[in-house]
């Protein structure tokens, strides 16, 4: 028996306890006994339409017990029977039983209707936003993926770790607004995304390409912030689309990886500069979508930044992001407005995985 029947059936039961008792103590009336016909209704807002129904049977047959032991006096025995109150409560009840019935299994329909969409919906994110890591290349990965709604975990932002020819190459990104068309943007990023990263030797092409897919995607006011990693052979290259910078994580110190210049997001033509760090044995990136910058409590913002390499600097970089789910969680007392996607890298040197020669492009951009 689930906890909602249980709860249902509770509620009931100690509504007939309570009127039975009240009822036997006073034996010369029936004042009480028409709150009976609460008890298959108030069943009826958490227990199925079975349970409700038998607890309308007991309801009927208390009220009959009621019924039975209470003394009349003589002036109402001359009355009819069918105009007797005791007549009235065993009718009511019975209609209350069927309207009850009616309503719970009504309610059950759309209980499953919901957990239906709530399964397509986890179908549907699965589809969109891939499972990552644990390793990547030289990256040690993990993703994850927090939902401001309980109804379903699905949402706008999006996430990629790819191993390519070039490079190990990460993107996130967040798309603007929320429901159905955000989500459909979101799988159109991913799906050029999973393409070109494979295909374009720079990620400034990259960029192009997903900004000329967002903009045959979307209305004049649409658009898709994002930030674009790239580890080759030690060396880390990060374009920014209007997107929350990065958070590297070294030796106990948190260090925010904004980009040379700022650029729009994908959608509006963002012409980007590389941001390029030489990465070390150890050395941590969050990526993360400004749902994390915009969780606050009381109008004060998590402090990202601060508590960042306590929660993320220890154990598995899967551990590090349940922990930052965890701490979120508690600072906002469980109530986010905004979805969050996180990413979480740890780079463990040249001998982890496959190195690859950089790109004359990156080197130059190190010195802009």
């Amino acid at each position: 028996m689930s906890s909602a029947n249980r709860t249902g059936l509770g509620a009931a039961f100690v509504l007939l306890a309570i009127v039975s008792a009240v009822e036997s103590a006073d034996r010369t009336s029936l004042g009480y006994a028409g709150l009976l016909v609460l008890a298959p209704l108030l069943a009826a807002l958490f227990a199925a339409w079975q349970y409700v129904l038998g607890v309308g049977v007991v309801a009927t047959l208390v009220s009959a017990i009621l019924v039975g032991q209470t003394h009349i006096p003589d002036s109402a025995v001359q009355r009819h029977a069918a105009d007797s109150p005791g007549m009235v409560y065993l009718v009511g009840i019975i209609l209350a039983t069927g309207i009850a019935g009616a309503v719970a299994m009504k309610r059950q329909q759309q209980a499953d209707q919901i957990t239906e969409l709530r399964q397509l919906a986890s179908v549907a994110q699965q589809a969109v936003l891939r499972p990552i890591g644990p390793q990547v290349g030289a990256l040690a990965v993990a993703g994850r993926y927090i939902s401001a709604t309980a109804a379903a975990d699905i949402g706008g932002d999006l996430y990629e770790a790819l191993n390519t020819p070039y490079g190990v190459r990460i993107i996130i990104g967040d798309v603007r607004g929320k429901g159905l068309d955000a989500v459909r943007l979101a799988s159109i990023v991913l799906g050029s995304y999973r393409h070109v990263a494979y295909e374009r030797a720079d990620l400034k092409s990259i960029v192009a390409d997903l900004d000329r897919a967002v903009a045959r995607s979307v209305g004049d006011e649409d658009f898709v912030t994002a930030a674009l990693v790239e580890e080759r052979g030690g060396t880390l290259t990060i374009v920014n689309c209007g997107h929350p910078a990065p958070l590297l994580l070294r030796r106990g110190l948190v260090i925010p990886l904004e980009p040379p210049a700022p650029a729009p997001p994908l959608g509006f033509m963002p012409e980007v500069k590389a941001r390029v760090e030489r990465l070390e044995p150890g050395d941590r990136l969050l990526l993360f979508t400004d749902g994390l910058g915009e969780a606050r409590r009381e109008g004060e913002f998590f402090p990202t930044a601060d508590r960042a390499w306590r929660l993320l600097g220890h154990g598995t970089v899967g551990d590090g992001l349940a922990s930052l789910e965890t701490a979120l969680v508690d600072w906002v007392h469980g109530r986010l407005e905004d979805d969050i996607a996180l990413v979480l890298l740890e780079y463990a040197g040249p001998d982890a995985g496959a190195s690859v020669p950089v790109p004359s492009w990156e080197v130059g951009a190190a010195g802009s």
